[in-house]
């Protein structure tokens, strides 16, 4: 994959209806691109609207926001990753903070996950970040990293398959408080240096995206952080207008 990597995650947004009029639009004013990536993460309920208007087009990319674990079974209301795949996602969101604060998912649950996503030949993209108390309490790099290193714990090919990690500091979503530039080196920095316990030289070919608030006015300076290999946008995204001026770089 070409970095950077602009991520699009519509969470609770965007039905079928309005995903076409977003993809017509950004594609129409979005030509091919050799030096970037760009993931859009839609509602279930749109994948198929997505997947269809990317196409062909090998730089940009259908992903999904969470699975179950089990290949297919009586789980009402999951979806598993032969699903998705079978969708056309090459990508899974795993352990977003959403999933992890309103959802209640566990660092066990993360790792089932990714394992599963691994196992079905597509790449986990493994979110990872502190609430506001933890980083109060100077306890920012700890929690992080062990939701890493838990995250990851269950892969059986880590030396050789692809991974994503995306960095979002749950403390920096609409509390009012803005993760700086330095912010996110720092801990990206902090993570970089554990992948290299766990994938070894690979660390450094693993993209690391920043999420948290991101917007039109701070994604240039994000991305300019060391470390910082591209930007998971939530609500900036949900605008074709918004999403394209931050692609654009």
């Amino acid at each position: 994959m070409n970095r950077p990597i602009f991520a699009a995650n519509w969470k609770m947004n965007n039905g079928p209806t309005m995903a076409r009029e977003f993809m017509k639009s950004f594609m129409d004013q979005f030509p091919r691109q050799n030096e970037k990536t760009i993931l859009f993460f839609p509602p279930s309920l749109s994948c198929a609207t997505v997947a269809a208007a990317i196409g062909e087009r090998r730089d940009l990319w259908l992903g999904v926001q969470n699975v179950y674990w089990a290949e297919q079974g009586a789980f009402t209301g999951e979806n598993s990753v032969p699903i998705a795949r079978d969708a056309g996602a090459r990508v899974v969101l795993v352990g977003h903070s959403e999933r992890r604060h309103v959802f209640g998912e566990t660092d066990e649950e993360t790792a089932l996950k990714c394992a599963a996503v691994e196992r079905a030949g597509l790449i986990p993209m493994l979110c990872v970040g502190e609430k506001i108390e933890e980083r109060d309490a100077g306890q920012a790099e700890e929690v992080v990293l062990r939701q890493l290193r838990a995250g990851l714990s269950q892969m059986a090919n880590l030396a050789t398959k692809d991974i994503m990690i995306a960095y979002e500091p749950v403390w920096a979503i609409g509390t009012g408080r803005t993760a700086t530039a330095a912010d996110a080196s720092s801990m990206h920095g902090a993570i970089r240096a554990e992948l290299r316990n766990i994938v070894g030289d690979r660390a450094a070919a693993t993209p690391i995206l920043y999420g948290g608030s991101v917007n039109t006015a701070n994604a240039s300076g994000l991305l300019a952080a060391g470390d910082v290999d591209g930007l998971l946008i939530g609500g900036a995204s949900l605008d074709a207008g918004s999403f394209l001026a931050i692609a654009r770089g």
